[in-house]
């Protein structure tokens, strides 16, 4: 029987992990995939004392017939390959010896924060978490009735998804969910990190591409006080 591999990346914090065990982050990626602003991501949160792992959505195939599954994902709101990728990871992290399958989070940008949005609403197994940034919010309240507490960011400049960061706050509160969703004036689209992609210039004008230090530090800061009081459990 043929299997088929996910390529993940995995960073770890230094030492021996605690008794208990370290807690996991899924981080999901951009549109443009693996690329090196994401494995930083990982990396931040290594420091911070967490397991993290990077999947790459793009490992089946090639990228634009990836990409092509990944988007009709995101349009119908049906479960697809995508999702069983972060659900595979979420279920190798927690099957770890040093990581405590309890204390799990999600973390998304862009194309994986709607990826990360959707799949923290399918309530699965010991994630407490999600990280929703510049990512799609569906139109139905009713289909976050299940998510876990939510922490977003999302930029003021950014023409397409802006609405998508007050439609999330709108949902968390009608659904009493908690939640930490801001939308920075200054901002555009993939604010928080240093990444360099040519044709985002160009062919992502209306989301004004391109980082923003000062929002990018708040909204780090945000996310990792939301991930250690809801994933760590430092209360």
């Amino acid at each position: 029987m043929r299997r088929e591999v996910l390529a993940a990346t995995v960073a770890l914090p230094e030492g021996t992990a605690p008794a208990t065990g370290w807690p996991g982050i899924v981080v999901v990626h951009e549109i443009y995939g693996v690329e090196p602003d994401m494995l930083d991501v990982a990396d931040l949160f290594a420091d911070r004392g967490y397991a993290a792992v990077l999947p790459d959505l793009y490992s089946h195939g090639t990228r634009t017939g990836c990409l092509a599954r990944a988007m009709h994902q995101l349009a119908t709101g049906r479960p697809g390959r995508p999702t069983s990728d972060i659900d595979a990871t979420r279920r190798w992290l927690a099957g770890r010896e040093d990581v405590d399958g309890d204390r799990l989070g999600v973390i998304g940008f862009c194309m994986g924060g709607g990826f990360a949005l959707a799949y923290a609403a399918s309530a699965p197994p010991g994630v407490r978490a999600a990280s929703v940034n510049y990512g799609a919010v569906p139109r139905d309240e009713e289909e976050l009735r299940a998510v876990c507490p939510v922490v977003g960011s999302y930029g003021g400049r950014d023409a397409a998804f802006r609405s998508h960061g007050r439609r999330l706050q709108e949902h968390m509160r009608a659904l009493g969910i908690e939640h930490d969703v801001e939308i920075y004036p200054g901002a555009g689209h993939s604010f928080m990190t240093d990444g360099h992609h040519p044709l985002a210039r160009l062919a992502l004008f209306p989301l004004r591409h391109g980082p923003v230090r000062p929002a990018a530090e708040d909204s780090w800061r945000r996310t990792f006080a939301f991930f250690d009081t809801y994933v760590a459990d430092h209360r």
